[in-house]
Parts: structure tokens; sequence; C-alpha cells
């Protein structure tokens, strides 16, 4: 098979991630990277052979015409790489949140449905193995009807005042808690429970930021009279590592998850599932499917390995698309006018 050949915009945490994932893939040759760091590009050229190096994405994609781009850069710069990548019948997968702005981001998302390319976001919760069985549960009716639920996300990620230089420290640039974070929470809910029809009750505070929020809470309410919350907290120091947690209430049952297992409680015996009456323990070793090449979790190669499968023909459909993105902006936008409309005292 021909190799697809790969560029990566953005040479940070995400990008060396996805870098070292998509290495390991059959079909993939990565032959350029761009970056604003010199002295990344430096290392890059000095010690990866056959890679083309660039400070400036738009070279990158004009001299090297790459099939595929992995975009990691901050959100407030995706829209000009993504229209860029279009037009030269790129395809895409770039780092949540996708844009800054719901308008920009349906607008890519027709873009590319148009042309036919291929375009993910990187919510990598959707490849997690006990979120997708959890979704998978909610959809066979395990737990009967959703009544309430809970989505939570806690990081220790801002720990020390923050003055606001940074491009974390600004909302026009993707910062603060609601675009960094809580935009996985958000996406989480839309892909197990389903989008909710309006917004309200929108606070949030700040900390250690001077700018931008660092702890949020929302309400999600749905036509079919199910109703949810999100909290998201990103200066929590009581936790080291970010952690998603999920409460799922419904008329059969409850689900308690977070990315290492679940507890199912169950008002009836289900021997369909294997599950008893009462609480029953799952956890991500019982279920978990393995990857070719591991960092950081299943999850983060599994979704780039579903990017390829879905350009190379073997993935019909896309389990994360600019449109799913989207949706996600959508609530977030509206969870910004609810505040300023109503969370001020």
């Amino acid at each position: 098979m021909k190799k697809i050949k790969v560029g990566i915009i953005g040479i940070g945490r995400m990008g060396i991630t996805h870098y070292s994932i998509l290495n390991s893939h059959s079909v993939i040759k990565i032959t350029s990277v761009a970056d604003t760091s010199g002295m990344v590009l430096f290392f890059m050229d000095k010690y990866l052979d056959g890679l083309s190096t660039f400070k400036d994405y738009r070279h990158l994609i004009e001299e090297n015409r790459p099939d595929a781009l992995i975009v990691c850069t901050p959100p407030n710069l995706h829209y000009p790489i993504l229209k860029l990548a279009v037009e030269n019948n790129i395809h895409v997968f770039v780092e949540k949140p996708y844009t800054t702005n719901y308008n920009q981001a349906s607008e890519l998302s027709r873009l590319f449905r148009e042309r036919a390319l291929v375009n993910q976001v990187g919510y990598v919760n959707r490849f997690n193995d006990v979120f997708k069985k959890v979704r998978s549960l909610v959809q066979s009716g395990v737990i009967g009807k959703i009544i309430r639920f809970r989505s939570e996300m806690y990081s220790n990620t801002i720990s020390k005042p923050d003055d606001g230089s940074g491009w974390r420290g600004t909302r026009e640039t993707g910062g603060g808690v609601i675009f960094e974070m809580s935009s996985h929470a958000i996406d989480l809910v839309n892909y197990i429970v389903g989008k909710p029809d309006k917004v309200v009750g929108t606070s949030y505070n700040s900390v250690y930021s001077k700018n931008v929020e660092d702890i949020v809470s929302s309400t999600f309410i749905y036509s079919s009279g199910t109703v949810g919350g999100i909290y998201i907290n990103w200066c929590d120091d009581s936790y080291r590592k970010p952690t998603n947690k999920l409460e799922l209430f419904g008329d059969k049952g409850k689900i308690l998850a977070d990315q290492h297992g679940f507890k199912i409680f169950m008002k009836e015996e289900n021997k369909a599932e294997g599950y008893r009456k009462g609480w029953n323990s799952v956890y991500i070793t019982d279920i978990f499917e393995p990857v070719p090449f591991y960092v950081r979790g299943n999850e983060f190669t599994r979704q780039l390995y579903h990017f390829i499968d879905c350009i190379t023909g073997k993935q019909k459909s896309n389990m994360c698309t600019f449109e799913e993105g989207a949706k996600t902006l959508d609530i977030i936008q509206k969870m910004f006018t609810d505040y300023e409309l109503n969370g001020r005292v």
C-alpha cells in the first residue's frame, strides 16, 4: 500500500505524542513538521532523518504537499490552518476544541464534508474502552431512561497565580477551563447522552487565573425530561492527573464511571449483560481492546489509527467529525451567553 504522507503542525506535548503514535503505523510516513520554535526544529532536524521542517505551516503545505495533517496549535490558530488544508484537499486531525468559534466550526465542517475529506477532532474520551462500553449500555437501555446525569473533570493544571501571558491565559486564544477542559466533559455528554436542548445556570470562578475561569458548572436540559450538569475544576491540587467522572441515573439503574472502570447498580438482574441485582464492578482490564503501540493510554493510539483507517477506507464512518466538534462549541457558546445574561450578580 502506498504510504500516506503526514505533516504535523505544532510540536508541543500533543504533537510529540501524536508523532510517536503515527510513526508506529505501517502505512504512515511522517514527512514534515512545522513549529514556531527554532530549538524544536533544530533537534528534529538533527535526530530525525527524512523529515522536512518549517517555521510557517503555509510553507509546509505548499512545499511538502502532505496527504494528511495533524494540527496541534493553540485553538485560535486552527481556523486558517484548516481553511488552507481543505483548499488543498488534505485530510485533517485537529486537537480540540477545533476552533474557538461555532460559526467557523460549522463552516469548516461543511467544507470538509463537501470535499469528502476525512476530518476528526481529538476528543479522545470517545475512544476510551470504559466510556465506549458505558455508551453501549446507555444506548441499549440497560439502565433505562436517563433521568439525571453529571459529567465532571478535575486536574491540577493551574496551581499558582497566572499573569495571563501564555495562550492558556486568554479566552481569545482558547484558554480557560471551558475551552481547555470542559470541552472534553461536554463532548462526553454529547457522545453518551446526546446534545442538550437548553443550557442554564452557568457559573464560573477564577482562582489563580487573571483573565479566564478556573472552575465552571452548568445545567443541561433536554426536551425528553432528562436533566444533567457539568462541573470542571482545573486547579484542584487533590488530583495528580486529569480525571473524568461520569454519573448516570436511570429508571432501571445507575452507572458511576471514570477512565479506568465503572460501577453499575441494577434494580433487577440483567442476564444478557451478566449483571446481578445491586452493584457490579467492571475494570478497564476486563473490557479493553489492545492497541499496536501504547503512549499515555490505549485511546490515544486508537483515535489516530481510526483517523488513518478512515483515510484508507478500512473504516467507513468517523466517530468524531468536525460536525460532532461543532456541537460542543455550540454548547460552549450557549454557556458563555447564559453566564453573561444570567450568571452575573
